[in-house]
């Protein structure tokens, strides 16, 4: 299902709105068994949306978790992107059915919040499973008024990637630019190196879902989305930011709009692009040359946004699943699971003990790109409020960016329409954020 369309559907949409309160009913599971292998069993129904190698890696824990224990057993079940999953759970609270964990969004968790769907965490706390385990600033996100409403797993944050061999060509020197200002500067350096005939781009610019990037560069440029959620994307920094990639689009010539900037980069294609550092293991791997990466460039500021997901227990389920569910969130708290996990996958390491692990200290001596996305979240912080409470707030965001790169739109018009609908949006969520988040 698209962003557009997330609670859109008839039936979703009355989680979306205020009337939908998830406290007075047990609801049932998502249909599956336990295998003959696993006993008599308590089962744990937990829904993700990483597919491929990152896949793979979560199937490896659970199974993990399985073979080590005799009490619960968990049955993955994949359900497509993060906003599948979203829209997935919304329509199966409707339907009274519930999976016991699902993995959501830095985007979607915080609607489920708002409308009482998740199960508050504190009193499942151990010594080894709590505020003291985690990277304090990506468990800091999920905490609200004291409690503790998911926990981080695939965290990540936006990182400069960069082409070492084009760089090379290019005379350039081996490593990120220190601003956007240095970057563009480089231009006609980057231009000289031909791929397919042709002079290489310096920059792709994400066609969907760029306005997770572009908060980071909003903030870079000293303005924000929103101050709460009172709209501010038309204003100053925000409006400096798009007129900088405007220009580097349709004056310089070195940017363009990508339906995939890791598939062009990975080819080749262009030179440099921010994406997640989730994203580190394939890249490194399937790229057809080195690749380097560094901190997002800063201008007037700096700052990046954290993003990726985090997982969630549901409130509509049984004591007994809340138990069971409990004891793999611990699991998954435990600093060698951690440190298995971004070893595999690229995501950071959210439990601290995870970075003093030999494993995770000889991936990041052998591919120091992994220390760098650790180091980074020094400067990382949580997204503006009408991105993560407003509901397709981002779409309205990407489609605003969409006109910038594709009809070299003026930002400050468009970010002025875009404002208008933003402040729509976060009139909807008004109330229920100053009630439950303020």
């Amino acid at each position: 299902m698209k962003r557009r369309i997330f609670l859109g559907l008839t039936a979703a949409a009355s989680l979306a709105g205020c009337g939908y309160r998830a406290v007075d009913a047990v609801y049932s599971q998502p249909a599956g068994s336990v295998p003959k292998k696993y006993g008599n069993r308590v089962r744990v129904v937990f829904w993700t949306s990483y597919g491929g190698a990152n896949g793979k890696a979560v199937d490896k824990l659970v199974a993990k978790f399985n073979d080590s224990q005799d009490d619960v057993f968990v049955e993955v079940q994949f359900q497509g992107s993060y906003d599948d999953v979203a829209q997935k759970v919304a329509a199966a609270l409707v339907a009274k059915e519930a999976p016991d964990l699902a993995i959501l969004s830095d985007v979607t968790w915080e609607r489920f919040f708002l409308n009482e769907a998740l199960e508050p965490l504190n009193s499942y706390f151990t010594d080894g499973f709590g505020p003291a385990v985690y990277q304090k600033k990506l468990f800091g996100e999920y905490v609200v008024k004291g409690q503790s409403w998911a926990v981080p797993f695939a965290r990540s944050t936006p990182i400069f990637y960069y082409n070492k061999e084009a760089f090379q060509k290019a005379g350039l020197p081996d490593r990120a630019p220190r601003t956007w200002t240095e970057l563009r500067s480089w231009v006609p350096e980057l231009s000289k190196v031909q791929v397919n005939g042709r002079s290489l781009r310096t920059l792709a610019l994400a066609k969907v879902d760029g306005d997770w990037q572009f908060q980071g560069n909003v903030w870079q440029f000293g303005g924000a989305y929103s101050k709460g959620l009172d709209v501010t994307i038309d204003e100053g920094g925000a409006v400096a930011a798009g007129e900088w990639q405007r220009q580097m689009v349709h004056e310089e010539k070195a940017a363009y709009m990508a339906h995939s900037p890791s598939t062009d980069f990975a080819n080749g294609l262009v030179a440099t692009m921010q994406e997640s550092t989730g994203g580190l293991k394939k890249m490194t791997t399937t790229a057809k040359f080195p690749v380097g990466v560094g901190f997002i460039p800063s201008e007037v500021a700096s700052g990046i946004a954290t993003g990726g997901g985090g997982i969630g227990m549901l409130r509509n389920i049984s004591t007994e699943r809340k138990q069971a569910a409990a004891t793999f969130l611990q699991f998954l708290a435990r600093p060698e699971n951690s440190a298995f996990w971004t070893a595999q996958t690229g995501y950071l390491p959210v439990v601290d003990a995870a970075r003093d692990l030999p494993e995770l200290k000889k991936l990041i001596a052998d591919q120091p790109n992994f220390g760098v996305a650790i180091d980074q979240l020094e400067i990382a912080r949580q997204q503006d409020a009408v991105r993560l409470y407003g509901r397709n707030a981002n779409v309205e965001i990407y489609t605003g960016l969409q006109q910038i790169y594709s009809d070299n739109a003026a930002p400050k018009k468009v970010f002025k329409d875009v404002a208008r609908r933003l402040e729509a949006i976060g009139e909807e969520v008004q109330r229920l954020y100053e009630e439950k988040v303020l």
